[in-house]
């Protein structure tokens, strides 16, 4: 089933709390409560048709309260259709419900967000890092990180030898011949 972002919109509104609903340029984007997000989201794909989110990203807004968002880029399909919900996080309650039981690729988009600004998200089923190490005190995208980074005790894992640029397999060897002569898999059948 599809609809318009106005049908769509107007749907929502009659179901569920909206906060906040804007309007910029075509792009339609309605505040929820953080608590029903897992709800409305469901609802927007099992009755409005949005299939597919397009993106899930976690945003800080230091020295406002609340300070986190979590924006939700939805996608319908059929009529090409998109629609933005957004979730205030509270530093006091850096938890929102997840929606990796209703679009998979929340399961990643979820994992990054907490990994970059420690945003839990209540029945994830695998929420951990996915970019920084276990253990790793902090919380690199937040804006009070400082932009130097901050020492820490990195695994010895993390580093290894450096790689040599020069006469790898996907670097040409500098020459007057033709590119397909220089091409890697040409050298590799001389």
């Amino acid at each position: 089933m599809s609809h318009s972002p106005k049908i769509a919109i107007a749907a929502i509104e009659s179901k569920f709390q909206v906060l906040k609903k804007t309007e910029f340029r075509g792009e339609s984007t309605l505040t929820v409560e953080g608590d029903k997000i897992a709800e409305i989201c469901r609802f927007c794909r099992e009755q409005l048709g949005f299939n597919y989110l397009l993106d899930l990203s976690g945003v800080d807004h230091f020295g406002e309260d609340p300070r986190f968002e979590v924006v939700y880029e939805l996608y319908q399909m059929e009529q090409g259709e998109w629609l933005r919900l957004k979730v205030g996080v509270s530093e006091d309650h850096l938890e929102v419900p997840s929606v990796s039981g209703i679009w998979e690729t929340a399961n990643w988009h979820e994992r990054e967000a907490f990994d970059m600004y420690g945003i839990r998200f209540s029945h994830h089923p695998d929420l951990r890092r996915i970019l920084m190490w276990e253990g790793y005190p902090f919380f690199p995208l937040r804006k009070d990180f400082p932009i130097g980074g901050k020492p820490s005790e990195m695994p010895d894992v993390a580093f290894s030898e450096a790689a040599p640029l020069e006469g790898g397999p996907f670097v040409t060897v500098p020459s007057t011949a033709t590119t397909k002569d220089r091409e890697p898999r040409s050298r590799s059948q001389i």
